[in-house]
């Protein structure tokens, strides 16, 4: 009970945010059938002020790690992963905050391996009223695959790729 009352009281305090993102597609192998793949990654934070907040993201997907360390659509297989972050917000406006998120994450794929992450995450939110629109692009910072066969790669550096957006809705208690 003294739990329930402690969620009730936090959340009416207006600064707890939950959602995510999720993600499908079909991908087409070059065989007969095509593969589905998709992500489910819920989320949940707490903003200290309006400068700071602190979070964590994990869920599901399908993926497959290729040899060099990047997703392959082949085969798919489940994946869990878990990435907990703080919030620094260093732009405000009355519709647009722009903030980078610090933190790590694991990424396990089932019968393949392993991923740690430790970095920086810039991005962007757009305010409605409760629900806040989500976006971020790229990555700075240092990630390593262990592969279940025994080898590993490390890599350091920026990535602004097209690919590595991802969007996300938020609703704020």
């Amino acid at each position: 009970m003294t739990l329930v009352a402690a969620m009730f009281a936090v959340c009416a305090s207006a600064q707890v945010y939950i959602g995510g993102n999720v993600g499908i597609a079909s991908v087409d192998n070059g065989g007969d059938d095509d593969e589905t793949v998709f992500s489910v990654l819920p989320e949940v934070g707490y903003k200290f002020s309006d400068d700071w907040a602190a979070g964590v993201m994990f869920g599901w997907s399908k993926g497959n790690l290729s040899s060099d360390g990047s997703l392959n659509y082949s085969g798919t297989r489940g994946t869990f992963e878990i990435n907990p972050y703080a919030r620094y917000t260093f732009l405000h406006s009355k519709l647009i905050n722009v903030f980078c998120d610090g933190g790590f994450g694991y990424k396990h794929y089932n019968g393949q391996g392993d991923r740690w992450s430790i970095g920086l995450k810039p991005g962007v939110e757009l305010k409605l009223d409760k629900f806040s629109l989500i976006a971020h692009v790229g990555f700075l910072g240092w990630q390593q695959t262990k592969y279940d066969h025994g080898g590993k790669t490390n890599a350091w550096g920026l990535d602004l790729d097209g690919n590595n957006i991802t969007l996300g809705v938020y609703y704020n208690f």
